[in-house]
């Protein structure tokens, strides 16, 4: 029954998000738009996303839910700090370094102490989060396009859930480990992309 529930809820979230920014008054509806694209404009920021919902599932309770939520509320402080401008060194490493660590960890189906986990992707959504601060389209509105972009966040991270739900099917395992891999794949390419820049 609970898994019924949540998969229904999943995709009702993904269908209801970009709808709702029609429900926006004049202006606020680009700043919305902005904030949920924003995070899935980039493969290294959806597969990280992803993972972190992904790994939660793989860690069990309670780290199914803490992770997916501790994430976009540190994010919303890398956020704020990248939209005041304050220094960050390293931000495109460090997303580029999610998506391999937290690629790996769900691949070696890695079961890290709670307090590890939470650090570790708390880290990481320093960096996402400053990413998405800096690149603050001109003229929108900061707080708009900031929940945007975390809601935007939380239904990525809803995905990877649902993916770690696979683990109650025979096959499903493989299915988490290959989702790993892959999301380690594209955490190595990012970083030559950034050796080759």
């Amino acid at each position: 029954m609970f898994n019924k529930a949540f998969v229904l809820l999943a995709l009702v979230a993904l269908v209801m998000a970009p709808a709702a920014q029609a429900h926006v008054a004049d202006g606020g509806a680009s700043s919305v738009l902005a904030g949920l694209l924003h995070p899935v404009t980039g493969l290294d920021h959806v597969v990280a996303m992803v993972a972190v919902g992904l790994w939660g599932a793989v860690l069990g309770m309670p780290a199914i839910w803490l992770l997916p939520v501790a994430f976009p509320m540190v994010m919303a402080f890398g956020g704020l700090a990248g939209m005041l401008g304050l220094p960050l060194p390293g931000v495109e490493t460090g997303i580029a370094l999610s998506a391999l660590v937290l690629g790996v960890m769900v691949m070696l189906q890695q079961r890290l102490p709670l307090t590890v986990a939470a650090g570790l992707v708390g880290l990481f959504a320093l960096f996402h989060g400053y990413a998405h601060g800096e690149e603050l389209p001109d003229g929108a509105d900061a707080l708009l396009f900031s929940l945007a972009f975390v809601v935007a966040t939380g239904l990525l991270h809803l995905v990877g859930i649902a993916l770690g739900e696979l683990d109650r099917f025979p096959w499903g395992l493989r299915v988490q480990r290959a989702c790993g891999v892959l999301i380690a794949l594209v955490g190595v390419w990012s970083l030559m992309q950034l050796g080759g820049a």
